[in-house]
């Protein structure tokens, strides 16, 4: 009996629809521009949070510049609009964490629960031992990492803030 189940895709053994499907939840995210950020190569990863960050000095620049007038006060104005710039980076970062907690919790759920039609038909699925496994080996490989960059760079963002704190104390 168990050889028979293993030959069906888990697709027609699994009532849950196909897009609130842990793996094709994972997947999904895998292969979406955004998403895809935090499984980049370190390097790759970096480059949309320094973008974002150089992106944001064209909004916070200007108004960091009329609080502190950079050829008077450019100690000020540098550490002001750094600060300021990690805004949009920080929310992109949260969001990314977001997305890929979400995909770890549901890949790491022995029940998972989904809706069919709407929120007033919800209805938990429990997965079989061998997806539940194959789950499992992903949110601990694969999207724990990810989780874990992420929390890094928030660390470093942190570690930035504070040393920006208390070197404005100086300036």
């Amino acid at each position: 009996m168990n050889g028979d189940i293993k030959k069906i895709p888990i697709s027609a053994r699994c009532p849950v629809p196909v897009d609130q499907i842990p793996i094709k939840e994972y997947e999904s995210m895998s292969e979406s521009w955004f998403y895809s950020w935090g499984a980049r190569s370190l390097y790759r990863y970096c480059v949309p949070v320094m973008s974002l960050w150089l992106l944001s000095w064209v909004l916070v620049g200007p108004m960091a510049a009329i609080s502190f007038v950079p050829n008077k006060l450019p100690a000020q104005f540098v550490i002001s609009a750094s600060l300021g710039a990690l805004l949009l980076p920080t929310l992109a970062l949260v969001q990314l964490y977001t997305g890929w907690r979400h995909v770890c919790d549901r890949l790491a759920q022995q029940a998972v629960p989904y809706e069919e039609s709407g929120w007033y038909d919800g209805q938990i699925w429990e997965k079989p031992e061998d997806v539940f496994n194959r789950d499992r080996l992903i949110a601990d490989y694969q999207v724990k990492p990810i989780l874990h960059r992420i929390q890094k760079t928030f660390a470093v963002i942190c570690g930035i803030i504070a040393f920006s704190l208390v070197t404005w104390q100086f300036v």
